[in-house]
């Protein structure tokens, strides 16, 4: 029995730590190209919320950094500060690299279309305050 109970124990921790491998965030060279949705950061975002921020959540913790974000189907860019993360590690796995804030994602489409196909780029390597 107190072999069985030490298996059991085992299995627990390795579910528990795989679970938790779905946040980390994620390498890789540039430009991406997937998947882009809007948000609303007051909901998720550390900081204050502007209405008005052009920001982003991405899987990666690199936060501050600038990067241009552009619509693969109309050729519209827009420049973005990362201050979020996310999308979700399921969203993620579905190909959506990036979630835009309202106001990011209307200069580069309409609201109601949701989802759209984009490519991300780095523009800026430090933080601009």
């Amino acid at each position: 029995m107190k072999k069985l109970s030490k298996y059991i124990f085992w299995g627990i921790c390795l579910v528990i730590l795989a679970g938790c491998a779905d946040d980390l965030p994620v390498k890789g060279p540039y430009p991406k190209v997937g998947i882009a949705s809007w948000y609303d950061p007051s909901l998720t975002s550390p900081e204050l919320f502007k209405p008005w921020g052009v920001t982003s959540a991405m899987r990666k913790t690199d936060y501050g950094k600038y990067y241009q974000v552009c619509n693969l189907d109309n050729n519209q860019c827009v420049f973005v500060r990362h201050n979020d993360f996310g999308p979700s590690a399921a969203m993620y796995r579905q190909g959506r690299i990036i979630d835009l804030s309202k106001s990011a994602f209307r200069k580069i489409a309409d609201l109601d279309l949701g989802l759209i196909r984009v490519s991300v780029s780095p523009v800026y390597e430090g933080k601009i305050d």
